[in-house]
């Protein structure tokens, strides 16, 4: 995961050091930073942690809400989260806290290990453990460089499953913004059950003023003042209205009296029979956070001219984690909404983020029930704003667009998140990513190519009508290494190829994207070139990479090394064809067996051609010159 941005200009804060960390300062990342640290920085750091708080404290007590865990939780794994991440994450700019996306995850953990009604505190030890897993994880993934995971999500599952989340989110806040509680399973029983308590009168009116109010206030701020902190003004409102109007008094459910005093330093403990759900989930956080960090940190570097470390990026969120979990906190990510607010404020450093959890910390200290009076629903509606944000709508319409089958696997995988849950969910959404690959080497892209006066290079027939070939050769291109898996579909249509009256003398396979070939595949050519002779037909590799090559020869089937062509190039094939054979580019049309016929498997031309095209741009500058030649198709070399 180490990508390098070149570093700003010299002076800058964000720039790169200049040599590698060693010792302890590669796990200490502080060590490097803050003995370079500017006073002149001081003040932007200041201002930005400050600001940073306004949005810290009531995102951090709802998205605790959200997890099943009581407000305070939220304002402890804040302080801690920042103070590791400022010790030990490479980022000089990111900012890590309690998720939206997280939220739901942790609450399908915990909440089937709670009994009927729930236990607050039990609660809070099974996510803090949690969370010490999490933090295990992400160090020891972080140590064994293996940031290559957060790969296991592609694009179009992780926009199904945000989507998923984001619709699961929503259905689970409208009891709070209405003021009521319910007892049901899954996504459909919550609906169905919150549909039975608005019918049946239950909505407390009040509190859901006051949350639609301050929805309306959060995103008119938004759009209209952007760099005002909208949460905390509806913060304000909220209390203002609380103590204003009596709320509590009308059926209201507050925040209410949060501890004094700091973080409190636990050992939290879990019996063996709670270690299975809670490991799962964690597995699933930290895939979910590993791939929401290396995005977020892209993107900061590529602003920031900072050099990315995935690897110490996941020992940083690893040791933030375990440190939460260790002062009554729950799983953490990056959090992409506070780093922009951190980024826009000037923050130059981590100072920022010790400054907010300092600023959190005297709020505790000093004036811990200063948010006593605000109201539940005002929390909820923070939540309505999070789970917006994390909706990926556009980006579906994009994928409808773009590529219908990405666009079905995104549908798929909000449907898991939505009928099975959160933590079933994300399984889902990795194996669609798996089994997507998997169908991509199992019905790769295939095409018959030729020649056209006055185009360079071979190109596939099905998008090019003019294109010709000489008679008696068919060139076939199969983008995908040969395996057990699509053997079987590459002698399907070679053998489609080969059934013309009459026969091709020669197939000649355009191989350089055959990276691979395994002993079934390699089984399938021996009876293919068997086959083949029968018809009169000869089988030619051109550009097979001599490592696939050697292979084949290692398996020791002469049948193959003997009968099989080999060529370096699509254009020694062709002299030596013409060679042999008296033949003419153009001087004949391709067989009406390509395309593949009904039934076969499905090629979808129009998604891949652009990328293929690109993919042999350096095969065609080879043979501009040949191709362009006058004599061309008036039997010039190929």
């Amino acid at each position: 995961m180490g990508v390098t941005v070149a570093p700003t200009a010299p002076g800058s804060p964000m720039q790169a050091p200049a040599s590698p960390r060693s010792g302890l300062r590669r796990w200490l990342p502080i060590l490097t930073w803050l003995p370079t640290y500017e006073r002149s920085w001081l003040k932007d750091d200041l201002m930005a942690g400050l600001g940073l708080t306004a949005l810290l404290v009531p995102q951090g007590m709802a998205y605790a809400q959200l997890a099943g865990l009581p407000p305070i939780t939220g304002l402890y794994t804040s302080i801690m989260c920042l103070v590791a991440y400022a010790v030990f994450g490479p980022s000089r700019v990111l900012v890590l806290g309690p998720d939206s996306s997280l939220g739901p995850m942790i609450a399908a953990s915990i909440l089937p290990l709670l009994a009927s009604g729930g236990d607050p505190v039990r609660a809070v030890v099974l996510a803090s453990v949690q969370s010490i897993l999490v933090g295990i994880f992400m160090i020891a993934a972080g140590a064994a460089k293996l940031g290559f995971v957060a790969d296991l999500l592609s694009k179009p599952t992780m926009v199904g499953y945000m989507n998923g989340l984001a619709l699961t989110i929503l259905v689970g806040q409208i009891r709070k913004l209405c003021g009521f509680s319910i007892e049901a399973d899954g996504l459909l029983g919550e609906i169905v059950a919150t549909v039975e308590k608005i019918l049946a009168g239950a909505t407390n009116l009040w509190a859901l003023g006051i949350g639609v109010v301050a929805l309306v206030i959060m995103k008119v701020l938004q759009k209209t003042m952007p760099r005002l902190p909208a949460v905390l003004v509806a913060v304000i409102v909220g209390i203002a209205a609380s103590l204003y109007l009596d709320l509590p008094s009308k059926g209201v459910k507050v925040v209410g009296n949060l501890p004094q005093g700091f973080p409190p330093l636990t050992i939290p403990l879990v019996s063996i029979a709670d270690i299975g759900l809670l490991v799962a989930g964690a597995l699933g956080i930290t895939l979910v956070a590993l791939a929401d960090t290396i995005s977020t940190a892209t993107a900061y570097a590529r602003r920031t001219g900072q050099p990315i470390d995935g690897n110490q990026e996941m020992v940083g969120i690893g040791a933030a984690n375990v440190l939460a979990g260790f002062f009554q906190g729950f799983a953490v990510s990056t959090s992409g909404s506070r780093t922009a607010v951190a980024f826009k404020a000037g923050a130059r450093s981590q100072v920022t983020g010790l400054m907010g959890a300092l600023a959190i910390l005297i709020l505790l200290v000093v004036a811990p029930n200063l948010l006593s009076a605000l109201p539940i629903s005002v929390l909820g509606a923070i939540v309505v704003i999070a789970a917006f944000s994390l909706a990926e709508i556009a980006a579906a319409r994009k994928l409808w667009s773009q590529r219908r089958m990405e666009f079905w696997l995104s549908i798929a995988a909000t449907l898991a998140v939505a009928v099975l849950g959160v933590l079933p969910g994300i399984g889902v959404a990795v194996g669609l990513s798996i089994l997507n690959v998997f169908r991509r080497a199992w019905w790769p892209y295939q095409a018959v190519l030729g020649r056209e006066k006055g185009n360079p290079g071979y190109h596939d027939i099905t998008h090019r009508p003019r294109l010709t070939s000489m008679p008696g050769l068919i060139i076939f291109r199969f983008d995908a290494p040969l395996f057990f898996a699509n053997a079987r579909t590459f002698a399907e249509q070679v053998t489609r190829l080969a059934s013309t009256d009459p026969s091709p003398k020669w197939i000649l396979v355009a191989a350089e994207p055959i990276s691979d070939i395994d002993t079934t595949a390699a089984d399938m050519l021996a009876d293919l070139v068997t086959d083949l002779a029968d018809r009169g037909t000869t089988l030619a590799f051109a550009e097979l990479k001599s490592v696939v090559k050697r292979k084949l020869e290692a398996y020791e089937l002469d049948e193959i090394t003997d009968k099989i062509l080999y060529f370096p190039t699509l254009n020694v094939a062709g002299k030596e064809y013409r060679a042999r054979f008296g033949t003419d580019w153009g001087d004949t049309d391709f067989p009406a067996t390509w395309p593949p016929p009904e039934g076969a498997p499905p090629i979808d031309g129009s998604e891949h051609e652009a990328g293929h095209e690109a993919g042999h741009a350096a095969e065609r500058g080879a043979e501009d010159a040949a191709a362009t030649a006058p004599d061309e198709f008036e039997g010039g070399a190929v």
